[in-house]
C-alpha cells in the first residue's frame, strides 16, 4: 500500500492511493500516526478490497509528510563506503548514530528556508524507515524486519559548518535547522519494496548529484533496526534515516545550496520530492 497525507500544514488528511485516486482514510483513523501504524494497516487493506473508502479530490492539493510528527528521528551516518570516503573518514565498523529534532520533518515539496548564517547547506538523499511495532532488545534480524511498517524518502539537509566546525564533535547542530527533513511523498509498506535494492538519486537544478543503490549500504535495514534495539526503544511512527551515498557538496565537487536552488530527491518504487531553497530574512 501507498499511504499519504494531503492538505495544508497541520490539517493534513490521511489517504491511501488506489491507482491514480486518493481514498480518504478518516473513517478508519484521524491520522497516519503511532496508533494507526501499530494496528490499522490490515483495516485499510480490508476497506480497499470492499471498496468502502471514498475518493478524495487531490489535484493541486499540498502533499504533507506521510506520517504525523514522529516521536524520534534517528539517523545513520556514513552508511555508504564512498560517502564515508568523500567525507574524509574510513567506513565505520559499527553503525554511527545521531538524532534530528522531530520538528524538522515537513512535506516533500515544501520550501526550505535557508538561514542567513547558513553558508554550507548540503543535500542528502536517504531511504527512511518507519517503525510499526515497539523496538527494544530484539533477538534477530528477522524480528527487526517485522517491526518495520514501511519506507519513504528523506532529504537530510545538513549545514556542514554547524555540523563539523562548531559542533564539539557531535553532529546534531548541523542537522536540526527548520524544515531540514523533507519527507515523502508517500509511505510504501514493506511488502511492496525490495529495501536492499532501491536506486537513490538527487538532482540540484536538474543536474544529477547522487546516483546509487541501497545495495551499497554498509549496514542494511535489518542490521540497523536490530542494532538500534540494543541501545534505545523505538515506538510506532518513529523514523530511521539509513544514510546517504556519495555525491554531496561536502565532497568539494559541487557548490553548496543557495537561494533559488531546486533540489529533487528520488527513490525508485517510492517517488520524487522537489523543494526550493528560499533565503530566510536576517534576524
Amino acid at each position: 500500500m501507498r499511504l499519504a497525507r494531503l492538505g495544508p500544514p497541520g490539517h493534513e488528511v490521511p489517504v491511501v492511493l488506489d491507482g491514480d485516486e486518493a481514498r480518504d482514510l478518516r473513517s478508519l483513523t484521524a491520522d497516519i500516526d503511532a496508533a494507526f501504524l501499530a494496528t490499522g494497516l490490515d483495516a485499510v487493506r480490508a476497506a480497499l478490497d470492499a471498496n468502502e473508502l471514498p475518493i478524495l479530490a487531490s489535484h493541486g492539493v499540498r502533499v504533507g509528510a506521510p506520517i504525523a510528527r514522529p516521536g524520534a528521528v534517528v539517523c545513520v551516518g556514513m552508511n555508504y563506503a564512498a560517502h564515508a570516503a568523500e567525507s574524509g573518514s574510513a567506513p565505520p565498523t559499527q553503525p554511527v548514530i545521531f538524532l534530528k529534532h522531530p520538528n524538522t520533518v515537513v512535506g516533500p515539496n515544501d520550501d526550505f528556508p535557508l538561514a542567513a548564517h547558513a553558508h554550507k547547506m548540503d543535500w542528502e538523499v536517504e531511504l527512511a524507515i518507519v517503525i510499526g511495532r515497539t523496538v527494544w532488545n530484539l533477538s534477530s534480524r528477522e524480528e527487526a524486519m517485522a517491526c518495520v511498517a514501511g519506507a519513504t524518502i528523506a532529504d537530510d539537509l545538513s549545514e556542514r559548518t554547524w555540523q563539523l566546525e562548531v559542533s564539539g564533535g557531535q553532529w546534531s547542530k548541523g542537522k536540526c535547522a527548520p524544515h531540514s527533513t523533507p519527507l515523502g511523498p508517500v509511505l510504501v509498506t514493506v511488502d511492496e519494496l525490495d529495501l536492499g535494492n532501491l536506486r537513490l538519486t538527487s538532482r540540484v537544478n536538474g543536474e544529477t548529484r547522487q546516483d546509487s543503490s541501497t545495495a551499497d549500504l554498509i549496514f542494511d535495514v535489518a542490521t540497523v533496526v536490530h542494532d538500534l534495539s540494543r541501545y534505545m526503544r523505538l515506538d510506532p511512527g518513529d523514523l530511521i534515516l539509513t544514510g546517504t551515498p556519495e555525491g554531496v557538496a561536502l565532497s568539494g565537487r559541487f557548490p553548496y545550496l543557495t537561494d533559488g536552488d531546486v533540489v529533487e530527491i528520488e527513490i525508485d518504487g517510492i517517488g520524487v520530492q522537489r523543494h526550493r531553497v528560499v533565503a530566510e530574512a536576517s534576524a
